[in-house]
């Protein structure tokens, strides 16, 4: 049984394997080099040291890195010449419009195209791995998808609202936040949602998938008063706003606290319910730490329990509950080593990060995780990506092992069988360190290492001197085609799939 200290892992037992698994697990992996180096810190520095996102110097994403004016809404004079259109039967300028809005539609879809490839690029490049990790998670948190959208715009201010918020304040930031965003307002219909009419899906996700978790502690009659304190939440272009005219005044009863309440009051609400800090503890401690299925084990409950009462204390800040999670014993624990599998975004970008291959073609890579199971910005639902074992079966895995082979080679599955020795990608530098070691046996070593590495976990002693006589058939060297062949080997085998 894992142990359910949330006691600071101790100087001497953070070795490199556990310097490697936490960042494996906060952020996307590393190469050896700074592997050494967060070790070399100290488990305290180094968790701060990947919580701290402003040591980076980067500067601001700006407003205008995309084209917000793609899906821009008609001007007043546009407006008013299509109504005539229609009242006189001027088909041709219907047609005109109906012609430029399609033209529109498919620029928009370009662009987001390039949005997924610029955020798959800041993830392979960032110095602050774990922001990035978080915006990926509150991506799934609060699911969105592009197509109902269709702003792409729209989904660029949601990624950044994830990223200026990613470890900030749970209920102040994020979730005050996404009810004021205008993908999520349009995704959810809450730009329909009046006085007159109310529509209930905002309501209904913000307790059931958001905050509170389905079925626990809230009730229809709550979903349908919440929905009336979200009534004239909307947006306008860009913009949130909130249109009084139809907004509901009168008097709401929710959690059996009746009131003018608004969206705003709907949240803190929500927020005073008990227990309201354990759902999203949950889905942070399977993102982080172990995303086993079936219900959690006592011993899992207890850290989560802990957990959870750390975010309340704290005011709803992330950060010291994330700081509490990454220095703990239990966050250490063997059980909750190579416990996680990759997701399709996390299989990709650790190799790349890890293993230091060439990103090769950044479409090629998104497309592939579309194949994979997560298409970045097209969640398939509200409820986000299952996430575990539902990232494997036979077609995905398939495709998993194929695209690490065309990280590490250049080749695809339709091409012919590739050279080892002219992949425009050199492994020398994942096992240098073990080079001119007198009276050891480099192959083995290297072989031990590579899987250790690769696998994040001790190897198997049948599989290591499999991979030994293979490297020996080969002329005993761990030379440039031989590492490549070899690294072919371990990214194909089931543990690589693991982190």
């Amino acid at each position: 049984m894992a142990t359910t200290s949330l006691k600071k892992i101790n100087q001497r037992s953070f070795d490199y394997w556990k310097a490697q698994h936490l960042l494996n697990r906060a952020g996307f992996g590393g190469q050896p080099s700074q592997v050494l180096a967060l070790r070399d810190m100290g488990p305290e520095d180094a968790v701060d040291h990947l919580l701290d996102f402003e040591r980076s110097g980067e500067d601001p994403i700006r407003a205008d890195r995309f084209d917000a004016t793609i899906m821009r809404p008609r001007t007043e004079e546009e407006r008013n010449e299509f109504q005539r259109a229609r009242r006189t039967g001027d088909e041709a300028a219907i047609e005109r419009y109906r012609q430029q809005r399609q033209q529109r539609q498919r620029a928009d879809r370009r662009q987001l195209t390039q949005i997924q490839d610029w955020w798959l690029q800041r993830m392979i490049e960032t110095p602050t791995p774990m922001l990035e990790k978080l915006v990926l998670f509150w991506h799934g948190h609060f699911a969105t998808a592009y197509r109902p959208v269709e702003d792409s715009y729209h989904m660029f201010l949601q990624n950044q609202l994830f990223r200026n918020h990613a470890a900030g304040n749970f209920k102040n930031d994020l979730v005050r936040g996404i009810i004021r965003d205008p993908a999520m307002i349009k995704y959810l219909n809450n730009n329909q949602n009046n006085r007159r009419s109310p529509n209930e899906n905002l309501a209904r996700e913000l307790m059931e998938l958001f905050t509170l978790g389905e079925g626990r502690g809230y009730t229809e009659r709550d979903i349908k008063e919440g929905a009336r304190a979200l009534t004239g939440y909307t947006f306008q272009d860009d913009v949130f706003r909130f249109n009084r005219r139809t907004h509901d005044d009168d008097a709401k009863t929710i959690f059996g606290r009746s009131g003018n309440w608004d969206g705003d009051d709907f949240v803190e609400l929500i927020f005073s319910r008990p227990g309201s800090a354990r759902f999203i503890t949950e889905k942070l401690y399977r993102y982080f730490v172990n995303d086993a299925p079936g219900a959690f084990t006592r011993s899992q409950d207890a850290v989560i329990l802990k957990l959870s009462q750390t975010l309340a204390r704290s005011n709803w800040e992330l950060r010291p509950m994330l700081r509490q999670l990454l220095l703990s014993e239990h966050f250490y624990d063997s059980e909750n080593i190579g416990a996680c599998i990759k997701s399709p975004t996390q299989l990709i970008v650790q190799a790349i990060r890890s293993l230091r291959t060439p990103a090769r073609d950044l479409r090629t890579l998104n497309t592939s995780c579309g194949y994979m199971g997560q298409s970045l910005m097209n969640p398939p639902s509200v409820k986000g990506w299952e996430g575990g074992r539902k990232w494997i079966n036979t077609s995905t895995l398939f495709i998993r092992q194929n695209i690490s082979l065309y990280l590490l080679t250049g080749r695809d599955e339709r091409t012919n069988p590739w050279d080892a020795g002219s992949t425009n990608y050199s492994a020398r530098h994942l096992v240098q360190h073990l080079e001119g070691m007198s009276g050891r046996d480099t192959v083995r070593d290297g072989v031990v290492y590579l899987l250790r590495f690769a696998h994040s976990v001790p190897p198997d002693e049948d599989r290591v001197q499999q991979w030994v006589d293979y490297v020996n058939q080969r002329g005993g060297r761990l030379d440039e085609p031989t590492l490549i062949n070899l690294l072919a080997l371990i990214t194909a085998a089931p543990e690589y799939q693991l982190c």
